[in-house]
């Protein structure tokens, strides 16, 4: 079964929308901050299309975001509170964090259509265990001379050395 394409410009559509909405009354300027920055490098993303970077940075950020905006509605959200308005702004956050964990999935396939690896790599040093580029010592390169260590021709005289 294949993924459907979703476009890029549609899940940012979708998440500007809701956190725009679910902004609107109770939520910290923090929150707003957040979900802007990321749906920013969202745009960079579509922007630059062949940028595997941006799609990255875009995956990394949806991803904080679904711990900020969790954290975000467990502080702020009121016991009592029965405005309509907060029950939509409310509603719209609910929703634009449960389709967050959507999105990623869609904006992983695209970083993996970009050209991405399917191990996301930190720059950290690792032990690799392929062993295809070394050579066994058991086995002789015909490409040097087997009495000469030093490639040298037997003809050759050392040079003068300057003490």
């Amino acid at each position: 079964m294949e993924i459907p394409a979703i476009n890029l410009k549609a899940i940012v559509l979708v998440h500007w929308l809701l956190t725009v909405w679910g902004s609107m009354v109770w939520l910290s300027v923090a929150f707003t901050w957040a979900n802007f920055s990321v749906l920013a490098v969202g745009v960079w993303a579509i922007a630059q299309r062949d940028s595997i970077d941006a799609v990255i940075m875009f995956l990394i950020g949806m991803i904080l975001t679904i711990l900020t905006d969790i954290v975000h509605l467990g502080i702020f959200y009121p016991l009592g509170a029965s405005s309509d308005l907060f029950r939509f702004s409310a509603g719209m956050t609910i929703l634009n964090l449960l389709l967050k964990p959507i999105s990623c999935f869609f904006v992983y396939q695209m970083y993996r259509e970009r050209g991405g690896d399917y191990n996301i790599n930190f720059g950290f040093p690792s032990v690799s265990r392929n062993r295809d580029a070394y050579q066994s010592i058991d086995q002789q390169d015909g490409s040097s001379t087997s009495g000469n260590p030093f490639n040298q021709t037997p003809d050759s005289k050392p040079g003068v050395r300057a003490y």
